[in-house]
């Protein structure tokens, strides 16, 4: 059900973690808070229409904001409300049975949308507009802008082949493909869009956003303030003596292999009970409370000795992040919103990458982020040329060649620094050995393959309810098929 309401008929309830608010009773069933089920839809609807800026509100529904068939359900009674406040840009989620649990977000410009605190419609920072100084990008040649070559592509390059890449991963709608393009030694060689997204869509990108604080790291390092095996510079970590957490190292973090306390979705009814929030996984909640979400990673006790466990969890790059905003406003003296624009964006070709915030002002860039295809394409050319960009060295060489190598806590090699491995090709037997990639949940991917100059991105709506069966079979298989049309020789 969906309404579009004046401000005075939007209810304020949201419990407040962090903030003053009470936290669940440890005695209640275990289980998420109702409030946090409803404030990750609201947020998504929230950038749904005011970051995506999608016009279809059915399809934004079903295949963006609800991801379960019992909010499907619950959603089509007339159970779950959504309100939209087009004056104050605010959307609101709630269950008719429990009026007073209710999810908000806000949109706030360039920090794009927000969850919002209890009985406030503000946040606890400033909002920054953010701009490129970049020239019109329809009038600049790729890659710093959007204007692409109209010769023949070159011979070695099987358009055949490629043209049966985009029917098998485009020719059933249900799929949810966003987006897919192809760069082969720097050329743009074949995009295509569905979903109603066009090249200019910032699209839901999730987890590729742990790449990009990544290279924000690189950034650093490039500069001078940082170095991968140094100590992490959390003063919180080294203020007591004896504390385990001193011992965590840059390159750690990035290696997701800090040892840090955080519970997992997957973890046990046990484990979760041991949450911050009994019942809702640590990995979450900067998804779904109006949190500091870098003072809540960095706050976390030691579980393991780092660099013996490697794991996926939130808490390693909210603790990156935490860095990178410590060292930008304290050592550099910028503003912290406007500076990936400047120190990374703009020098790729990049005018306008969403990367939203918590109420706070810190980068969710743990799934919050809104980037185009083009641009994610951009950041994967990046590292394709080793951190080369036309002359300048953005990230040093030795860094990328580490985002690809194999944590060493990690038992199979899956995983590197902030980007995935296709280790012994068990992910994806279509794909060479040597590739690696940004990766976020709902298959959105961006992948570098060195050995074959290429970069392939592929971004989707994110939700399964309704989705077609088959389709990461046929994103396998499609991935296949272009790599066979720059290399005939390729085979799986």
């Amino acid at each position: 059900m969906m309404t579009r309401n004046t401000p005075t008929t939007l209810a304020l309830a949201l419990l407040l973690v962090g903030c003053g608010g009470e936290l669940q009773d440890e005695a209640e069933t275990l289980g998420p808070p109702t409030e946090m089920t409803l404030t990750g839809p609201a947020k998504r609807l929230c950038s749904g229409l005011w970051v995506s800026r999608r016009d279809d509100l059915e399809q934004l529904m079903y295949t963006t904001v609800l991801w379960r068939d019992d909010q499907v359900r619950d959603y089509e009674s007339g159970e779950l409300v959504f309100e939209i406040d087009e004056q104050l840009q605010i959307v609101s989620a709630r269950y008719l049975a429990e009026e007073d649990a209710v999810g908000r977000a806000r949109y706030f410009g360039d920090q794009g949308c927000v969850i919002l605190p209890e009985h406030t419609n503000g946040v606890f920072f400033t909002p920054r507009e953010v701009t490129s100084a970049l020239p019109d990008a329809d009038a600049t040649p790729w890659p710093m802008g959007d204007l692409l070559s109209d010769a023949p592509l070159p011979d070695d390059v099987d358009q055949d082949r490629l043209d049966e890449a985009l029917a098998t991963l485009f020719d059933n709608k249900k799929d949810n493909r966003a987006a897919y393009i192809v760069v082969h030694r720097g050329r743009v060689i074949a995009e295509r869009y569905g979903g109603g997204a066009h090249q200019d869509m910032q699209l839901e990108s999730w987890s590729m956003g742990k790449s990009v604080t990544a290279t924000l790291i690189g950034r650093l390092i490039q500069l001078a303030q940082l170095e991968l095996d140094q100590p992490a510079p959390v003063p919180e970590w080294r203020s007591t003596p004896g504390d385990p957490r001193a011992a965590i190292r840059v390159s750690d973090l990035l290696r997701m292999s800090s040892g840090l306390r955080f519970t997992y979705t997957t973890d046990s009814e046990e484990q979760l009970a041991e949450s911050f929030v009994p019942g809702q996984p640590d990995h979450r909640l900067g998804y779904v409370a109006p949190i500091d979400a870098f003072g809540f990673a960095i706050s976390r006790e030691a579980e393991h000795a780092p660099n013996s466990v490697g794991r996926y969890r939130n808490c390693d790059p909210l603790s990156l992040g935490y860095i990178v905003r410590r060292i930008v406003e304290e050592e550099l003296g910028e503003a912290y919103h406007s500076w990936p624009q400047r120190a990374l964006f703009d020098k790729i070709g990049s005018r306008e990458w969403m990367l939203e915030t918590d109420a706070y002002g810190n980068f969710l860039m743990t799934g919050y982020n809104f980037g185009t295809a083009r641009d994610w394409a951009r950041l994967g050319q990046l590292y394709l040329q080793r951190g080369m960009w036309e002359g300048e060295q953005l990230l040093p060489e030795e860094f990328v060649e580490f985002v690809a190598t194999p944590a060493p806590a990690w038992s199979d090699g899956a995983y590197g620094g902030m980007f995935w491995r296709n280790a012994g090709r068990v992910e994806f037997e279509t794909l060479p050995d040597d590739a690696y990639w940004a990766g976020g949940a709902g298959n959105q991917m961006t992948i570098v393959i060195p050995s074959r100059e290429l970069v392939i991105v592929v971004l989707h709506h994110r939700s399964d309810v309704r989705a077609a069966s088959g389709r990461w079979d046929r994103l396998r298989e499609g991935l296949g098929q272009t790599v066979q049309a720059v290399d005939p020789g390729w085979s799986w």
